[in-house]
């Protein structure tokens, strides 16, 4: 099996002769760090969003898939997928002089969802990243972070398959009226910032209506 602990540089904004883009230096004047999760099921974007809108070069744990993962991943309606995330995807926006995000992306397969809990530890908000032709997949994740009690919103990658009114897709997800629920492409680097601007505000939202709505978050 073949290990990618990086992007190669056409996928992480390199130049046309493969030159990788100069990395983007940590500033010394940070000072906080503010993590967040995308989830979601296998094959639905995550590592595309952390790649399209992570200013440095995002680190990637991907492995090639191989005959080993027949019968055990669910690959139907991504089966041209050739890779899987097995850790965790990392990249880091900034925000101010003084602040910086930490975007993780988390594995989709099931038998990676263990790690889950130990990625959503201190984690401020997360982003649940659904494919409408997998929707079943999003409920685990959902799931686990209302037990954890993590705020999150909804994103609906699109894929450029049969289409469903947004209301469809919040009452097939039980999400209640008050979780934003929106659509975007993660491969747009612009589509992929106003996912995370959402959950920014959905954040700051939660936290001016009801102090302690964000009390119980790691």
């Amino acid at each position: 099996m073949h290990s990618t602990i990086s992007e190669p540089a056409d996928a992480a904004g390199g130049d046309p002769d493969g030159r990788p883009e100069a990395r983007t230096p940590l500033r010394s004047t940070a000072e906080d760090g503010l993590k967040i999760v995308v989830v979601g099921g296998f094959g639905v974007g995550k590592t595309t969003m952390v790649r399209s809108v992570s200013e440095i070069r995002p680190l990637s744990t991907e492995e090639t898939m191989t005959r080993a993962s027949v019968g055990i991943d669910n690959a139907s309606g991504v089966e041209a997928k050739k890779t899987t995330t097995v850790a965790f995807d990392f990249g880091r926006i900034t925000l101010t002089e003084q602040m910086v995000l930490y975007l993780f992306g988390a594995p989709g397969q099931e038998r990676f969802w263990f790690l889950w809990d130990r990625l959503f530890s201190g984690t401020l908000g997360a982003v649940v990243l659904v494919d409408t032709r997998r929707l079943a997949d999003s409920w685990y994740a959902i799931d686990r972070l209302e037990h954890h009690r993590t705020p999150f919103i909804v994103a609906r990658n699109n894929f450029g398959g049969p289409e469903y009114p947004l209301e469809d897709v919040r009452k097939a997800l039980d999400l209640s009226p008050d979780i934003p629920l929106i659509d975007c492409d993660a491969r747009e680097r612009d589509s992929s910032k106003a996912v995370l601007i959402t959950l920014v505000n959905h954040l700051y939202a939660l936290s001016t209506s009801s102090p302690s709505a964000l009390e119980n978050t790691p």
